[in-house]
């Protein structure tokens, strides 16, 4: 369970994580035979705007592989080589150099 101070993100396959968690936010579902209005369509775009750069590390992270297939090395060093592979990609991001 998240923290009810939090605000998970959720793609539209997740229409019922309201149930789980009330702070969360999805975009909105077009009515049966019928438009979104002006509004819900803002919205909806607000929230993509923060979904897509979370989708976009997501994309450079699956470059390694780990992280996009089945895992069969050890699951006891899969958290490590998880973290390793985030530093490697914010070593990469921030431009940090030796």
């Amino acid at each position: 369970m998240l923290h009810l101070q939090i605000q998970p993100l959720a793609d539209g396959g997740y229409q019922g994580i309201k149930e789980l968690h009330p702070q969360a936010q999805h975009p909105k579902r077009k009515p049966y035979k019928a438009k979104l209005s002006k509004v819900d369509k803002q919205e909806n775009r607000r929230i993509a705007r923060l979904r897509i750069v979370v989708e976009h590390v997501l994309r450079r992270l699956k470059v390694f592989r780990i992280l996009k297939e089945v895992y069969r090395n050890k699951r006891k060093r899969f958290g490590l080589r998880a973290n390793l592979i985030a530093a490697i990609y914010n070593h990469d991001w921030l431009g940090i150099s030796a």
